[in-house]
């Protein structure tokens, strides 16, 4: 993907909240949600962050100031989910791009500059909605280094499965219970066994996990029986958000086998509002590569774009907040920080093994990353990781207490961005979840 002016360090906007230093949100982001009036029952719309404002794109749309594939792209990112947006395509996405740019620069004058001046929105009144509707969602497995942590937990001999080196593995998830940042949920109920029981016991998660995961976008979708190959894969790609896939793993371990992860998953997975797009994080690309005593990929799962940049270097970090931090306003512990650059497996291998098979892929499915773990225990995307299967305590610094498992009460938030010498930092903005007490 090549850069062009909406990638250039030194653009500025005439909105003094996108230039501030350290944001999410500057005119070189421009990244798509859905949102109304927080309190309202207003329907959703699109819009687009800038700064501290969103762009309420119904609002742009019914000026008339963009013309041509840029107004078309427009109207289709005006209605209450992205989908319609999403399923244009590449060359649709880029006219729209092109024009919000064009006329949020800081010399930006005329109809589509004053169009946007009156159809901003303070984030801090926006509720936000899920940018898509959601007909189908799937969780990867990408991160080898999460897959060894894990796999030592429950085989310390044998973690890594033999299939890890060799394909993306994946799970179909529960799309119904995918829900925006900032929504609570109850602690879920299930069975468990306990080490060295005769029977498994009914009961509320006593392992209670997050995982700290990059969500995407499905933009154009396939023909059902016609895969997507690697070498199209990212042109069916509108953007990237953060994911939380929160775990019970006592429910989850008892469970999964033979058939894999069923209610030890599908009770809860937080995305955030903001996707940002492919586009906006085409500077931040990093090369894809396997040592050389690594199996190479299948040529299905190869390119030389791929392995030119198929990576991206996204930061991240986990911050654990507990009812102590909240009350005494504190924003919480970091209990890791990583980078996605890590994965085993880059976002184009997945959607071809997704669709190798002819699976048909439609636009606005979610795709799921996997946890993303790096090579250091401070780089570790689950709390199973960090605290060793439950046998060793995390320390909250703060306020003095102890983590093995999330108790009720505890609030996760996930933060992304990107930076890079000579070009603008980027943001994702946070994915954050209340975990309550379970009902049953």
């Amino acid at each position: 993907m090549t850069l062009d002016r909406t990638h250039d360090a030194a653009a500025r906007s005439w909105l003094a909240s996108a230039n501030a230093s350290g944001g999410d949100f500057p005119i070189q982001n421009l990244p798509f949600g859905v949102f109304r009036l927080a309190g309202s029952q207003e329907a959703f719309r699109g819009g687009v962050a800038i700064g501290d404002q969103v762009i309420d794109l119904q609002a742009v749309a019914a000026s008339g100031a963009f013309t041509g594939l840029a107004a078309q792209a427009l109207q289709a990112a005006s209605q209450p989910t992205l989908n319609a947006l999403m399923a244009m395509g590449p060359e649709a996405w880029h006219a729209l791009r092109l024009a919000l740019f064009d006329a949020l620069r800081e010399d930006a004058t005329g109809p589509a500059a004053d169009a946007l001046r009156a159809a901003l929105v303070p984030q801090a009144q926006a509720e936000m909605g899920l940018p898509s509707r959601i007909g189908d969602y799937t969780d990867f497995y990408t991160s080898v280094h999460h897959a060894v942590n894990v796999g030592r937990v429950l085989k310390p001999d044998d973690p890594l499965t033999p299939n890890f080196r060799w394909l993306p593995i994946a799970y179909h998830g529960r799309a119904s219970s995918v829900v925006p940042s900032g929504t609570a949920f109850h602690r879920p109920m299930g069975q468990a066994m306990a080490p060295g029981a005769a029977a498994p016991q009914y009961g509320p998660c006593r392992r209670l996990d997050y995982e700290l995961e990059m969500g995407f976008y499905v933009g154009p979708g396939n023909a059902q029986g016609r895969p997507i190959g690697i070498g199209q894969a990212e042109s069916h790609i509108f953007g990237m958000c953060l994911l939380n896939d929160w775990s019970a793993r006592d429910h989850q371990f008892w469970e999964m086998a033979p058939l894999g992860p069923f209610l030890g998953k599908n009770f809860c997975t937080s995305v955030s509002p903001w996707v940002v797009t492919m586009e906006a994080l085409a500077p931040y690309r990093v090369p894809f590569g396997r040592e050389a005593d690594e199996p190479q990929p299948l040529a299905y799962l190869d390119s030389p774009a791929n392995r030119e940049a198929g990576g991206v270097d996204v930061q991240l970090e986990v911050r654990l907040q507990s009812p102590r931090h909240r009350k005494a306003g504190h924003a919480g512990d970091r209990l890791s920080a990583t980078s996605f650059r890590h994965q085993y497996w880059t976002l184009a291998q997945m959607v071809a093994q997704h669709t190798v098979g002819g699976c048909n892929l439609q636009p606005g499915d979610l795709l799921g990353t996997g946890t993303i773990s790096g090579p250091t225990p401070g780089e570790a995307g689950a709390i199973v990781e960090l605290s060793r299967g439950g046998t060793q305590a995390i320390d909250l610094p703060t306020t003095g207490e102890t983590r093995t498992f999330l108790e009720d009460g505890d609030t996760v938030i996930l933060r992304g961005w990107c930076e890079r010498e000579g070009h603008a930092r980027i943001g994702f903005g946070e994915c954050r979840g209340e975990v309550l007490p379970a009902v049953g």
